[in-house]
């Protein structure tokens, strides 16, 4: 399990540097950990490291370091992408241009700490924001890590560890809204592509989402069709070249089996076996389907039912982290562990994020883009029709929609999260405030056409890179179709094309239609885990009532207490509460009870 922890602070204040040397004295000698810099008023530690997986390359003359894994976009279509070391132009790029050089000729999963000669510290975080960064003030102090659990020992009862109730119910009413702040008061994040000036303060964001989507490419589909296959291809080699023996999540949906036929044995020299999770239910079986296609890419398949036991009273009991944990997404955590030591793997790839980098938003809004980026022009008209068909619409209602939408007339719903009915009136009506904890770029999004703002939107937020349940045992989660290139490639491309033919996933789909079986690239169905999670809820019930009923979310007025009563009761309700938002709510509660107060 890769983690670092730094110290930085202004050299030129004694009593900065005091607390500095006595925070860094027991980390100079902690087992398992390497003091990989020690400069006046900069130390930096890692715990983990690996050769070719997670590295520390060093900047020259110890003027920062690089922490994770680099990737040359120089050589990004050829197999020698991976960084073995900075090169001496390399490194003195990096320093000279305050870090953008990393943003522009390198992609992967880091984060770079650079230092001047007069002892100023930056930090940036690489804009897939895969590896986490978290800091805390401390006494003139900063402290920079990945895992809260190592700064809480770092520094234990000095820091009062609180709950932010505004960044909580922002969370509830707008769902993640990719702001510095966390729900720990204590707590900040380094954004994504963003860029810290330690003692100045000053934070600039040298590469935005916003950005990109802001300059979209004009091609053919045709051509289209070719950036997306190689851009997959190329990221998805570049990642499975850092391991010998890897795990693929293979649901059987379009995404992960894109992702298998990248790593077929012709394209790869990694060892790769494909883990299929399913359980009874009319649409959480899809072994079926991941058996096409691991026939079909020549690649081993595993399959494992998926446990319905599985105790929500664990979530109690996992690391801490500095936001609630959405543990749905890790109830097999358990079994991905044992399958990675058993077949000595040490990473695990999945397909997530496919839905919004390829594009699947059942919705009209590529007729508005059309009409955002062209006016009505001879294409028009077939752009409205793919919409149409995408949205689930007539020809003359998408039309209709299109020509009334205006850009700036979009931003997130209140309840986006799905909460709704289950929120009291007081926190739905305190919208403005809670706008305030989103992303900083979001101010210059709503200039852009409401289909690229809502894929942007999505690709803000970077997923979990740490498993909160089996910690040090787990595997290396890798999601090669939230790579910096793809995704900027995406985000460029229009919604028209990427919908074109009025397909979600369409350029995806025609990419890798001669990879897959008709079957895959042809389905327009999608695999889930309804039943199973309604399982796991009915199983820990009484758990579930306890924590929601009497909570601190009821407690404090943010949850109605009374509605989800009515939805917990087992009775028939005309309440809108899908399963998996109590499981949220439930996530939230356990991770409330964390902490004091």
């Amino acid at each position: 399990m890769f983690r670092y922890i730094a110290i930085a602070w202004n050299d030129t204040q004694p009593a900065s540097a005091t607390v500095a040397r006595d925070l860094g004295k027991a980390w100079q000698t902690r087992e398992h950990w390497d003091a990989a810099l020690l400069r006046k008023g900069l130390e930096i530690y890692t715990t983990g490291t690996k050769t070719g997986v997670n590295d520390v390359y060093q900047l020259e003359g110890e003027s920062g370091l690089v922490l994770g894994a680099l990737f040359r976009r120089s050589a990004f279509l050829s197999s020698s992408a991976k960084v073995a070391k900075l090169s001496s132009i390399e490194s003195n790029s990096i320093r000279q241009s305050g870090g953008r050089s990393l943003v522009t000729d390198f992609w992967g999963r880091y984060v770079a700490f650079l230092q001047t000669s007069c002892g100023y510290t930056s930090v940036l975080r690489d804009p897939s924001g895969t590896l986490p960064c978290f800091l805390i003030e401390h006494q003139g102090v900063t402290i920079i890590f990945s895992w809260l659990e190592d700064a809480m020992q770092m520094l234990g009862p000095l820091v009062p560890w609180q709950v932010n109730w505004d960044a909580l119910a922002a969370q509830l009413l707008l769902g993640l809204q990719g702001g510095t702040a966390t729900t720990l008061k204590a707590v900040s994040q380094l954004l994504p592509g963003q860029l810290l000036d330690i003692q100045g303060r000053s934070e600039v964001l040298l590469w935005s989402a916003v950005h990109i989507a802001g300059t979209p490419v004009d091609c053919k589909v045709p051509e289209a069709v070719q950036l997306v296959r190689d851009s997959v291809q190329s990221c998805t080699s570049a990642w499975a070249s850092c391991y010998d023996t890897l795990l693929l999540r293979l649901s059987g949906g379009v995404d992960s089996s894109i992702v298998l036929s990248c790593l077929a044995p012709s394209r790869t020299t990694s060892d790769v076996i494909g883990i299929n999770y399913h359980s009874p239910g009319s649409d959480s079986d899809e072994r079926h389907y991941a058996r096409l296609t691991a026939a079909r890419v020549g690649r081993d398949l595993v399959e494992r039912e998926r446990d319905p036991g599985f105790r929500i009273d664990r979530v109690l009991n996992i690391a801490r982290m500095p936001d609630p944990v959405p543990y749905i997404g890790w109830m097999n955590a358990a079994m991905d562990a044992r399958l990675a030591s058993a077949h000595a793997a040490p990473g695990l790839f999945t397909g997530a994020g496919g839905d919004a980098v390829f594009y699947e938003f059942p919705r009209w809004w590529p007729a508005a883009d059309y009409l955002h980026n062209k006016g009505i022009d001879t294409g028009f008209a077939a752009a409205a029709m793919d919409a149409a068909r995408l949205g689930k619409l007539s020809v003359w209602r998408t039309i209709s929609q299109a020509l009334r939408q205006r850009p700036g007339l979009h931003r997130t719903p209140l309840g986006s999260n799905g909460f709704g009915d289950l929120l009291t009136a007081e926190l739905l009506a305190d919208d403005a405030d809670k706008r305030r904890f989103g992303h900083p770029a979001l101010d210059k999004a709503h200039g852009l056409p409401v289909g690229k703002y809502m894929q942007t939107l999505a690709l803000m937020h970077p997923l979990g890179y740490y498993d909160p349940f089996e910690q040090d045992s787990a595997p290396e989660l890798v999601n090669p179709l939230l790579s910096q290139p793809l995704v900027e490639l995406c985000l460029r491309l229009p919604t028209y094309l990427l919908a074109h033919g009025g397909q979600g996933r369409a350029l995806a789909r025609r990419a890798f239609a001669s990879d897959l079986p008709p079957q895959i690239t042809n389905r327009r169905s999608k695999g889930g885990m309804e039943e199973h999670i309604k399982a796991v809820l009915q199983s820990n019930i009484e758990l579930v009532r306890g924590l929601l009923l009497d909570g601190q979310l009821a407690r404090r007025g943010l949850l109605d207490r009374r509605k989800a009563e009515e939805l917990l009761s087992g009775r028939p309700t005309a309440l809108a509460g899908p399963v998996s938002q109590i499981h949220a709510l439930t996530a939230i509660e356990a991770w409330l009870a964390r902490w004091p107060g």
